[in-house]
């Protein structure tokens, strides 16, 4: 937000005059600057942009197993105190805490600009993340369909996509997705980070419930969308004991989840002030723990992050029990989960 002006840095959809060809995305909603949320999106602002493009490329250096991501949304209502998301607000002259949680940018052009994007001839048909810097399922996904409109137009011209959410909302979406599974290649990934009710009503306070995640990933792979998960992230002192990863890890390998990784918790500059300012409001007693293991900077130590992997390895690579091996393969490993903690604030 401009301190003399008090405007959104982004301009907001109201303030940009829409090319004669644009049409209106909500036939009986135009764009406006804000919207205050009421009912179930009671304490929410949803402010209306739109974006000049929404396919965004990651910066090689960025080293991640795809070149393009989709974001059609920017801050989140799940609230997750430890997501490395937060910063990217900041961008936008909000703040990283209620602004974050509350404030939400909606492109509300998005899958018109996709439909355009795909359909360019300089666009090559390469993969496209969706939920990198966002989750593409949260609660402005019930209000505003971007997400599944995207999918959409995705599965219409066969280009291939992922998507990572925490929400169980993506079950509205199967037919969808799965229509889609059949045209290209689609994966879903869900975000489980322990299936603990005090820790998720802690720190993820506007997610679904852990439990439900792990049936989504049932409910996808039964339907023909392959569906992993990424047990991130693992919180010292809260999530990280050997018998917790071994009982999510189990869990989501009886729900056929085609991938299981861990992802131990990383805080970068921004997260880490935010963050460890909610520990010390609601563990306090967790505090010296967390600077040592984030003595050296944004990672726990290596052999840490060793123990945390290879414990979820090791469930995942156990041998399947008869009633479950009639029903479902083997599931591997996957590395993906490693490489999604280096995600950039240039990906959304």
């Amino acid at each position: 937000m401009d301190e003399e002006t008090g405007r959104l840095r982004w301009p907001l959809a109201a303030d940009q005059a829409p090319p004669a060809d644009r049409g209106q995305l909500f036939d009986d909603a135009p764009p406006a600057v804000h919207h205050v949320g009421v009912g179930e999106y009671r304490g929410l602002e949803f402010l209306e942009v739109n974006a000049k493009r929404v396919i965004n490329r990651v910066p090689a250096a960025s080293r991640l197993p795809f070149s393009h991501t989709i974001n059609a949304y920017r801050g989140c209502s799940h609230a997750c105190s430890y997501c490395f998301a937060r910063p990217t607000h900041a961008f936008l002259g909000l703040g990283v805490g209620e602004d974050f949680e509350r404030r939400i940018v909606v492109k509300v052009n998005a899958v018109e600009r996709v439909a355009i994007e795909v359909r360019s001839r300089r666009w090559g048909g390469e993969h496209l993340a969706m939920g990198t810097n966002t989750d593409p399922y949260q609660k402005a996904e019930g209000r505003y369909h971007l997400t599944r409109g995207i999918v959409e137009v995705l599965g219409e011209v066969r280009n291939p996509f992922s998507i990572l959410t925490k929400s169980t909302l993506i079950l509205r979406d199967l037919a969808l997705l799965r229509r889609a599974a059949a045209r290209t290649e689609v994966s879903v990934n869900l975000s489980i980070g322990t299936l603990d009710r005090t820790a998720w009503r802690l720190f993820e306070p506007g997610t679904p419930p852990p439990r439900g995640r792990v049936e989504a990933v049932r409910r996808l792979n039964e339907a023909g969308v392959p569906c992993g998960v990424l047990i991130a992230p693992v919180l010292p002192g809260l999530t990280d004991d050997t018998e917790h990863l071994e009982e999510i890890a189990a869990a989501c390998k009886e729900a056929g989840a085609v991938s299981v990784s861990a992802i131990a918790l990383h805080l970068r500059d921004g997260v880490r002030e935010h963050f460890l300012g909610e520990l010390g409001r609601l563990r306090p007693d967790l505090l010296p723990l967390y600077a040592r293991r984030f003595s050296a900077g944004a990672y726990q130590p290596a052999d840490e992050q060793r123990r945390i992997a290879d414990t979820v390895a090791a469930i995942v690579q156990a041998p399947v029990r008869t009633t479950l091996r009639e029903r479902r393969p083997e599931v591997p490993a996957a590395p993906l989960g490693e490489q999604l903690g280096l995600f950039s604030p240039a990906c959304g």
